[in-house]
C-alpha cells in the first residue's frame, strides 16, 4: 500500500500507536510533523477543524482518530492480519480507561514543568480545566489502578509471546500505548509500577522492535497539494439500517464524545456500523471524504452547509 500521509507529532501516545502499527504492517509512509497545540494550519483545512493527533491522509481521503486510521490500514493491507476477535474492544478500553489512568501518572509527576500554552490549549481542547496539582493530588490514588491495567496485560500473556497469540495484533499495539508512554515519561515510575509484572518487559522489546515502518518527511503544504490534486476514493457502502435513519446526502455535524468535540460538519456519503464518511468542498482543496468512527462520536442532522 503507498500514500499514506500521518499527521503526526513525536510525543503523542497515539501517534506512537498508529506508527506502531505501520511497522507492524511494515508499510511506507511518509510523514508530517504537526504542533502539538494550536494553530494547525497544514491539518485543519484538511479536516474542517478537527484538531487531534494523529490524523491519516490518503490523497483526498481524511481519516481522524486512531480507530479509523488502524481499520483502514488493516483494510488496505490485511496482510499480516492483526485484528482478530476481542481487538477493537480491547483498543477502546486502551484509549479510554487505561488512557485516562495514565494521564494523571504522568501529569501528577510533570505538570508543574509543563509550558503553561500547552496547558491553556488542553483547557481548550477538553473544555475543562487542565488542573495539574488536581493530578498531582490523585496520582497516588491511579498508580495502583495503572498497575491493575498493566498486570491485565501481564496475565494476557501467560500462554502466548503476545495478546493476539502467537504474533502481535492490534490488542498488543494498543495496549503497550500506554505501557511505552509511562515508561518514556517516567521510567523510575514505570519500573515501580510494573515490578513482578514478569511477562511485560520482554513483550515490550518485542513491540519496540516492530519499529515504524519506511518513514520518509513530508512538508504540510505538500500534503495539502496532495489533497488539492486528487479526487476521494471509493467509500464504503451506506448501511441502509443505520440507527440514526441517516441518508446520504444528509447534512450531518460529528464531534467526539469524550474532549476535542469540536463540529465537523459535511454532508453525509455514507454510515455504517463502524464508519461515517462526510464530504466537505473548499475553495483551496476542493472535493474532500473525511472519516470517523461510530464508537465514541456523536453525528446529528445540520442545517445545509
Amino acid at each position: 500500500m503507498t500514500g499514506i500521509i500521518l499527521h503526526h507529532y513525536e510525543a503523542s501516545p497515539f501517534s506512537q500507536k498508529v506508527r506502531c502499527f505501520l511497522g507492524l504492517k511494515g508499510l511506507a509512509w511518509s510523514s508530517v510533523i504537526t504542533p502539538n497545540m494550536m494553530p494547525k494550519p497544514d491539518l485543519t483545512p484538511l479536516t474542517g477543524g478537527y484538531r487531534r493527533a494523529p490524523v491519516m491522509q490518503i490523497g483526498a481521503d481524511v481519516y481522524c482518530d486512531t480507530q479509523v486510521i488502524l481499520a483502514e490500514i488493516e483494510r488496505r493491507a490485511p496482510n499480516p492480519p492483526a485484528v482478530t476477535g476481542p481487538d477493537w474492544a480491547v483498543n477502546f478500553w486502551a484509549d479510554r480507561l487505561f488512557f485516562q489512568t495514565t494521564v494523571p501518572v504522568i501529569f501528577g509527576e510533570i505538570g508543574e514543568a509543563v509550558p503553561k500554552a500547552f496547558l491553556d490549549d488542553r483547557e481548550k481542547l477538553s473544555g475543562r480545566p487542565f488542573d495539574v496539582a488536581a493530578m498531582k493530588g490523585a496520582a497516588g490514588v491511579m498508580r495502583p489502578q495503572w498497575r491493575a491495567h498493566a498486570a491485565w496485560i501481564d496475565q494476557g500473556l501467560a500462554l502466548h509471546p503476545f495478546l493476539s497469540g502467537d504474533r502481535p495484533g492490534l490488542s498488543d499495539v494498543a495496549a503497550y500505548m500506554n505501557v511505552v508512554w509511562l515508561s518514556n515519561a517516567l521510567p523510575g515510575t514505570a519500573k515501580t509500577l510494573m515490578v513482578g509484572l514478569t511477562r511485560i518487559p520482554d513483550w515490550a522489546e518485542k513491540m519496540m522492535a516492530l519499529g515504524e515502518g519506511a518513514r520518509e518527511e513530508m512538508a504540510g503544504r505538500v500534503a495539502l497539494e496532495i489533497a488539492r490534486d486528487t479526487q476521494p476514493g471509493p467509500t464504503p457502502a451506506h448501511d441502509p439500517a443505520d440507527a440514526l435513519g441517516l441518508d446520504p446526502g444528509t447534512h450531518v455535524t460529528v464531534m467526539a464524545d469524550d474532549y476535542g468535540r469540536d463540529p465537523i460538519a459535511g454532508t453525509l456519503v455514507a454510515a455504517t456500523a463502524d464508519r461515517l464518511v462526510i464530504a466537505r468542498n473548499s475553495a483551496d482543496l476542493g472535493a474532500l471524504h473525511i472519516h470517523f468512527p461510530r464508537a465514541g462520536y456523536v453525528a446529528v442532522r445540520a442545517r445545509p452547509l
